[in-house]
């Protein structure tokens, strides 16, 4: 079985575009020929699928950065470079993707074959076809490609499942799940036995079915981390119910009741308040001696912290009341499902797709790093001066207008620049003139 991955971290490239092209035609027979540089093609975006056969990220484990192709250079004769082909990932359903810079949530894939775009291709840079005027005829201009987003992600797998069973360590979550549905999860009378989430289907008789998930053990403490509690507590956040084992194991030695309150304590105090969810509480392990007097014990002991919910005792081993168990969990999961889907219904869902945001080009600082040694900071300029295409005069003559019209020039006189300075905006290096 491969090992369960629930959260890592990558970094994905999507392509850069392809530069414009400066051409002219030299043709027999035409006449006025002009400029005739094709645009560049597009870079390759990078998009995540949601695929229902993924259990785990483990796909992202050894492999951590992703890089999608680069458009095709426009040609000569007006032709268009090609388009990259997007690069598609396939995530579990259940993966939120998050910016591992800003912890911005980028997008939740909750649905098969939902698609999420994390790093859109650079556009193509246009050829001197577009910069033609009734001034400049046979202009020598054109834009190399945009390059791609280069970004780090989060990825976190939070499990779908219709019900998930809570509980202290060894209450007989991994017996339940056995009994119920085909999963073969790891079981053993010893703490912390799962380590890991583990998911079934249950099938009724009456052709009903349900997702149930048997996840790692709480204990007091789990919503700050201790034992393995922040692990589970991150899975049970999509739940639609919780069945919540309590062992009536009188050799346990611990008190029922206790044992029910520490969990609906760490419950609350997840980050999202999860003992909101609705809620069936099961008194486990029947069969042994003295667990109907426990049974008895810890029912008085609900009612007198007022709560009404009724018990369900049932014994895995001698599948004790468990029939009736699980059709009441089916008729609860449709309930939650008719309650939410009139909340929201499906038709108006709207799926969050990220959205590029460009940084602008007059968002910049100036630094003096020298007597006459000049560096100019800021995305979006550095973006726009890579996007110029500086081998030809007419290149270099609208970048310095570009400049101009930005505040460069009028920000470098005021930290003191004066003729022959030396100027740096990222890898591009110039010489100031007044």
């Amino acid at each position: 079985m491969p090992t369960f991955v629930d959260q890592t971290k990558i970094e994905v490239q999507a392509g850069k575009g392809g530069d414009g092209m400066v051409a002219f035609r030299h043709e027999k027979f035409v006449p006025n020929g002009g400029p005739a540089g094709g645009d560049g093609g597009r870079g390759g975006s990078i998009i995540f699928v949601a695929d229902s056969g993924l259990r785990t990220l483990m796909d992202f484990r050894y492999r951590r950065k992703f890089k999608a192709d680069s458009g095709e250079n426009g040609r000569i004769k007006s032709q268009y470079g090609r388009a990259a082909k997007d690069l598609y990932l396939k995530v579990p359903v259940g993966t939120t993707v998050y910016d591992f810079n800003t912890n911005e949530m980028i997008g939740d894939l909750t649905k098969n074959g939902q698609e999420l775009v994390v790093a859109k291709g650079g556009r193509g840079g246009r050829g001197n076809i577009h910069f033609a005027t009734s001034v400049n005829t046979a202009p020598e201009i054109a834009e190399n490609g945009e390059p791609g987003e280069d970004r780090v992600l989060r990825l976190e797998l939070k499990m779908l499942a219709d019900v998930g069973l809570v509980g202290f360590p060894s209450v007989g979550k991994s017996t339940l799940l056995s009994v119920v549905t085909k999963a073969k999860p790891k079981i053993a009378a010893y703490s912390f036995t799962t380590l890991t989430p583990n998911l079934g289907m249950v099938i009724l008789p009456d052709g009903r079915d349900f997702s149930m998930a048997d996840l790692p053990g709480l204990i007091e403490g789990a919503s700050q981390g201790v034992g393995l509690g922040i692990q589970f507590l991150r899975h049970i956040e999509r739940t639609k119910v919780i069945l919540h084992l309590v062992s009536m194991d009188p050799n346990n030695g611990r008190e029922a009741i206790e044992d029910y309150k520490t969990i609906r304590h760490e419950l609350a105090s997840y980050t999202k308040d999860l003992s909101t969810k609705r809620e069936l509480i099961v008194a486990t392990q029947m069969d042994i001696p003295g667990s109907e007097e426990k049974l008895a014990e810890f029912k008085k002991a609900l009612a007198a912290e007022k709560i009404e919910e009724p018990v369900y005792a049932i014994s895995s081993v001698t599948h004790q009341g468990v029939d009736k168990l699980m059709q009441d969990i089916a008729n609860l999961v449709d309930e939650v499902e008719a309650q939410q889907a009139e909340a929201v219904p499906e038709e108006t869902v709207a799926v969050k797709e990220y959205k590029y945001k460009a940084p602008k080009a007059d968002q910049f600082t100036v630094e003096k790093v020298d007597d006459h040694y000049f560096v100019i900071k800021g995305e979006g300029l550095e973006r726009l001066v890579q996007r110029i295409n500086l081998d030809h005069q007419d290149g270099v003559m609208l970048l310095a207008r570009k400049l101009k019209n930005l505040g460069v020039d009028e920000a470098l006189r005021q930290k003191g620049a004066v003729d022959g300075d030396d100027v740096a905006i990222g890898d591009f290096n110039f010489e100031f003139v007044q």
